[in-house]
């Protein structure tokens, strides 16, 4: 609650929280929607949130008048939509998981909380009409820290059905947090695609004036229902302005920022494609094309049991012990540089070396990837990657660390781990560039 004198004037003023109001301080006047006060803070800062989208706080002694000019944001709804066919539109089915895309303020808490209805998302979103016949099914509400691999095959078997029914394209909105691991699962999911699965997310709520909401939706319908690529990837902002959105890989792309709106980029790799909102769709790598009409490959076996774990300086190698009484059975280890764990003699608390050794030995299958993220692991350039290689380690090439642990719980699950051992390497579906290229830049 706010303060005690601050309460006692809105009750005054009979002013309630989600109403307009008008506040005058010196020279300055502000209006907005009355907001709840945060948890945390001074209970003296009243939060109103502006037109533009954002939430300003002013410190109500400073405020010479206040009164409502509006009433109760919370009387919006959203009116009842429903997505007509329309002749000569393909048919694109959308999957909603929950996220900020499908988000808005919460006037009773003042936080963001996800829609529930479909009509609620495309009603900020028109324009998609016009591009696809959208079919729209409420999936789930989770937010993406709280994906699993059991959220990840409902979305695999939901997509698959979608193609197996006639659908261009599937949509997947979804959580930003953890995109870039669901894109990576269900690329190995979901194979012999007759079009592309599109995992699109915002970095903003659709309530604030920056959002990314609305034009990556736009651009993942043009891509669903009119492109020809046959693979799974991310449809996001490609920079901060509103120009663009790129198209790329699902298992090349990783979250790269916490907030900005260009926050997902290609790792070892360019983006498939980049779409504007006008459906201006422009390749700009190799990619695998939708051929003859053919049903999808549904491989949605997984294996939970595996682990990814960071490397760092003092870290204690009894940390894979506790992987192996667990009873894991593969472990995906973020190492430094070209694939190196400390194995100096000098201080063997220290050393991983027999860790990974033992876990080998146990039925454990071990790969190696870097924190560099960018290049590739490679265990023949020094001495300590020989000495990993020969205790069992499998260097994982250019892949990044989470897509080598995603791919290795998706290989245990559906093959034996021998054959998980030689798969884990090999490219099956672009996790893996054959040839690292030098990339020269004209400044710094």
């Amino acid at each position: 609650m706010y303060s005690k004198d601050i309460e006692d004037i809105l009750h005054k003023k009979h002013i309630s929280i989600g109403e307009k109001v008008l506040l005058e301080r010196a020279e300055e006047s502000f209006e907005g929607v009355l907001m709840p006060r945060p948890d945390a803070g001074d209970n003296n800062i009243l939060v109103v949130k502006l037109s533009n989208g954002y939430n300003l706080g002013l410190d109500f002694r400073s405020i010479s008048s206040i009164k409502r000019v509006g009433t109760s944001a919370e009387t919006f709804s959203f009116p009842k939509i429903k997505m007509r066919a329309r002749t000569g539109l393909k048919t694109v089915k959308l999957l909603y998981t929950g996220g900020t895309i499908g988000s808005r303020v919460d006037y009773a808490t003042g936080g963001v909380y996800m829609l529930t209805k479909p009509e609620e998302l495309l009603y900020d979103v028109p324009e998609m009409a016009d591009i696809a016949n959208i079919d729209v099914e409420h999936l789930m509400s989770v937010a993406s820290e709280d994906m699993t691999y059991t959220e990840w095959q409902v979305m695999a078997r939901k997509s698959a059905e979608a193609f197996n029914s006639g659908a261009s394209g599937v949509i997947i909105s979804h959580g930003t947090d953890t995109l870039h691991f669901s894109s990576a699962a269900l690329s190995f999911m979901l194979q012999d695609l007759p079009g592309p699965v599109v995992l699109v997310g915002a970095q903003r709520s659709s309530d604030r004036g920056s959002s990314d909401a609305f034009m990556n939706l736009i651009c993942s319908a043009h891509i669903a229902a009119h492109s020809d690529i046959a693979e799974v990837g991310t449809c996001m902002h490609a920079s901060s302005s509103d120009d663009y959105c790129a198209f790329i890989r699902g298992t090349k792309v990783r979250k790269l920022h916490t907030s900005a709106r260009d926050a997902f980029k290609p790792v070892n790799g360019a983006p498939i494609a980049k779409v504007n909102t006008e459906g201006n769709i422009r390749h700009l790598s190799p990619y695998t094309k939708a051929g003859k009409s053919r049903k999808v490959s549904l491989r949605e076996g997984y294996e939970p049991r595996v682990a990814m774990l960071y490397m760092y300086p003092n870290s204690d190698s009894s940390l894979i012990d506790h992987y192996l009484d667990k009873g894991y059975k593969g472990l995906i280890i973020a190492s430094t540089g070209l694939g190196h764990i400390p194995i100096s003699a000098s201080h063997p608390e220290y050393n991983w070396l027999q860790g990974v050794k033992d876990a080998v030995a146990s039925g454990m299958v071990v790969g190696m990837t870097s924190q560099c993220l960018f290049g590739r692991v490679s265990g023949t350039v020094y001495r300590y990657g020989r000495m990993i290689t020969d205790a069992g380690a499998i260097y994982c090439e250019d892949m990044m660390p989470e897509v080598a642990y995603v791919k290795l719980g998706w290989l245990l699950g559906n093959y034996g781990r021998k054959d998980a051992e030689k798969m884990l390497a090999a490219n099956l579906l672009g996790e893996i560039t054959p040839r690292t290229e030098a990339e020269w830049h004209d400044e710094v």
